[in-house]
């Protein structure tokens, strides 16, 4: 066992490490490569930079390939991803012309690694196109959609479908957000990894610089929401759930911390929104942050009483399990992934306006024994559920699938 896995293992025990050795077994010495449209900021990113590394302990010879694209593309692109979450997006012929020719250049850099790959995984609409330029492939092609599909925009579905139909076989977070497809499907919910930055526990001195670094009072109840500025992720709405809380009950501080993904292009006209509903509160502390500071967000969590996720649309929300991991109550919103994290009145609570967000949270405050009791069996779920060994097994088990061709039960031996 390398050292990596064996702290793993002092975590989920030696028996899931051992099972994922056994998973591999038939992989050794594949070449799978993943690709996405960024290597830093967002779930997907996150997720990536721990399985790789865990791939290739396991003698995967696995990597990782982002395309490039520019302000036209990922404009594209984010109507992409705002229509499969149901938005009645109208993409113009121009832009979907740039998506393909971008998508052309991109394969023009990357053919000669996505040509000799076994495993090729394709990560959301934005690389989408690359399996039908390449015309002599050797391998097992599967897309990965992180998003929300359940009620897509169809007109844009329709144009991306004509890519994904040519797939071997697709995954999706939730079996509500996959789509008809003529693949075998694959449902796999992300994870964290309990030893990033961003999930370790870090000692008090780390964690108390926080209040001085931002002017936090460590004397009064803090709340958060650490997201990109998205509107999706409904940041003007936790606001506004703060100040009814606040109005009513103890003097809350806020935090808002997040940033920008590199293929996003609507988050400075978010934050902006922001900014105006804050109107200047000083116990509104809204942070940008860096796609790097990974112990920054993990420190806000752990000062945090409450930690909120109030999405309007999420195709999972990989910071619920974050905060739950660090035994906090979550108030998330009702939505996409969010649901099969927070076990309603037991982990945290699931809302669906300001209003009901405001409520949770006057509770919670009010009864801190109840708040410690759903933080720990917060904690406890995260621990059976939602941790990066579960996601690295699904991977395993559908690559031997794809690969074997197998599309029900799959027989594993163990040589040793």
């Amino acid at each position: 066992m390398t050292d990596m896995l064996t702290r793993y293992a002092a975590i989920v025990g030696n028996e899931v490490i051992d099972h994922l050795y056994q998973l591999a077994e038939p992989l050794e010495g594949m070449n799978v490569v993943h690709v996405n449209s960024t290597r830093e900021g967002g779930g997907v990113a996150e997720i990536l930079h721990r399985l790789i590394p865990l791939k290739q302990e396991l003698g995967i010879r696995a990597g990782w390939e982002v395309v490039s694209g520019d302000a036209q593309y990922f404009q594209c692109t984010k109507k992409m991803h705002n229509a499969l979450q149901g938005d009645r997006e109208e993409i113009p012929d121009d832009l979907l012309q740039h998506y393909e020719t971008t998508n052309a250049r991109n394969f023009e850099r990357l053919q000669a690694r996505l040509k000799d790959s076994d495993i090729v995984v394709i990560h959301d609409p934005q690389p989408v196109p690359l399996l039908n330029l390449c015309h002599d492939r050797k391998g097992k092609w599967i897309w990965r959609c992180h998003i929300d599909a359940s009620r897509p925009h169809r007109p844009v579905w329709k144009y991306l479908q004509q890519f994904i139909n040519g797939y071997d076989a697709s995954i999706y977070s939730l079996p509500a957000f996959a789509q008809p497809m003529n693949h075998p499907m694959y449902i796999i919910p992300p994870s964290i990894d309990p030893l990033s930055d961003k999930n370790i526990e870090l000692d008090e001195e780390e964690t108390n610089a926080i209040y001085k670094d931002y002017h936090i009072d460590p004397e009064r109840p803090v709340i958060s929401q650490i997201s990109r500025f998205d509107r999706f992720k409904d940041p003007v709405g936790v606001i506004q759930a703060y100040q009814m809380a606040k109005a009513f009950g103890p003097p809350l501080q806020l935090i808002l911390a997040g940033g920008t993904a590199t293929d996003d292009p609507e988050g400075e006209e978010v934050l902006a929104e922001v900014k105006m509903a804050a109107k200047g509160d000083p116990d509104i502390h809204i942070l940008m942050l860096p796609p790097d500071a990974h112990r920054t967000i993990n420190a806000i969590q752990r000062i945090s009483d409450i930690v909120l996720q109030k999405s309007i649309k999420e195709g999972f929300g990989l910071t619920v399990t974050e905060a739950m991991w660090k035994g906090k109550p979550v108030i998330g919103g009702n939505a996409g992934g969010i649901r099969i994290q927070i076990v309603n009145h037991y982990t945290g609570f699931l809302v669906s306006t300001p209003e009901g967000a405001a409520l949770r949270i006057r509770y919670l405050i009010k009864h801190t024994d109840r708040l410690k009791e759903m933080g720990a069996t917060a904690r406890a779920f995260v621990l059976e559920n939602y941790l990066l060994t579960r996601h690295l097994r699904e991977y395993l088990t559908l690559m031997v699938a794809v690969v074997r061709g197998v599309r029900e039960r799959i027989e594993l031996f163990n040589n040793h």
